[in-house]
Order: structure tokens, then sequence, then C-alpha cells
């Protein structure tokens, strides 16, 4: 279970609004025997003033581990020519490919931001409106959304409500926390904190030098 990498929080590689952040990421599951797992983990992310993103993930752990563990990879993106690279610090190597299409400029899960009344819902699906909050100094519009699953689609013998919660911060457009609650597998939780609003030093969105590319010799 160490190994498993759970972000939870989509960096938009839009320019104009240069930040770095710590996202903490809280995890229970639920596990066939019916004990609850609880894990957690903190990942490193950034982006510059043209809009390149770095993000830099650690393996979740037991939250009765006090060391955390070592970065396992580090995703980088440039949106000017579409270039994603993987870095495995461990292996000090790294890997390419380019997107066929630039991605989405907003969250991915938007429901808190302002294009959220597009967003059409399921049948089984409520929103609610949470209003305004500040998270990491910044302010942050929040929408819970709650699926009530009949026995029929839930796979159980009961009703199951599962919820989600998004806070969206308009200054950064992204998630500054995300929640996740299922009654039947356990739960996720995101946060950013620790924000800072200057330019990342420009070193963190290249290869280092002594990384060679997987496959070569």
């Amino acid at each position: 279970m160490c190994g498993q990498v759970a972000r939870g929080i989509f960096v938009t590689p839009i320019p104009g609004a240069p930040f770095s952040g710590t996202v903490r990421v809280e995890r229970t599951v639920i596990q066939p025997n019916g004990t609850v797992l609880q894990l957690f983990g903190t990942h490193a992310i950034a982006r510059d003033i043209d809009g390149r993103i770095r993000y830099a993930s650690r393996p979740l752990a037991p939250a009765s581990v006090t060391t955390l563990p070592p970065v396992m990879v580090v995703h980088l993106y440039d949106p000017q020519n579409r270039m994603n690279e993987y870095l495995y610090p461990q292996q000090k190597l790294y890997r390419m490919n380019m997107l066929n299409r630039p991605p989405a400029t907003d969250t991915i899960e938007d429901f808190a931001s302002p294009s959220a009344a597009s967003q059409p819902l399921s049948q089984y699906a409520q929103q609610q409106d949470l209003g305004q909050k500040t998270m990491a100094g910044l302010p942050v519009h929040g929408v819970r959304v709650t699926q009530t699953l009949p026995p029929a689609v839930s796979g159980t013998n009961a009703e199951v409500v599962v919820t989600d919660e998004y806070w969206y911060s308009d200054d950064l457009r992204m998630n500054l926390a995300v929640r996740h609650v299922d009654p039947r597998t356990g739960s996720f939780a995101a946060t950013v904190t620790a924000v800072n609003r200057t330019e990342p030093d420009a070193d963190l969105f290249s290869v280092p030098a002594d990384y060679r590319m997987a496959g070569l010799r």
C-alpha cells in the first residue's frame, strides 16, 4: 500500500499566476475484512509565470509513519510545447512524451469554479453551495456534491450516499481542496497548504543535467 501515489489536486497550466505549495493527502481505505487503513502523504507543486507546472509525488504511507517516503516521480509539463516529462529521482532517469492537444486550462473537477453552472449532474446527485472562505491566504468558493445511490446502483443491499467537496481558488484557477467520501471504500482528502505566490526557481521545471533518458545507456 505504501507504493500507491495519490494526487487529487490538478495544477492548471495557465500563465500569469505563478506559485508553489504543498499538497497534504489523507486517505482511509476500508479493507475486505472491515478494518480501516489510514494513509497520508505530501506532494510539492509549483507553476511558473509561463504556466509550466511541476508535481513531485511521494507514495502514501501509514499514518503511524513519522518519516516521509522519498519523492518517487516528478511530473513536469510545458504548455508552450505540450511536452510531458517524468523524472525518477531514485534512478536519475526521465521519460518524455508530447500531448496531441493542450489539456484543459481549468481544473478537471470544477464544480466550484465559475464555469460550474454548465456542469450537468447525474440523476442521483444534488449540489450544495458552501459559500466563500479563506484557505492558504486565498479566497475560495466551496461546493458539495451528494450522490444518493439506490441498492440497484450501489451494488449493496442498502442506499449509499457518496459525497464530494471542492474548494476552488479563482486567483490560482484550481481547486485548493478536494474531498471524497464513499462508505463502501473509504475517504480521500487533498488540501493545498503553504502557498507562496512568488516566481519559483526556474531549475524546478527542467531535467537535471545528471539524469539520463530511460532506455539509453
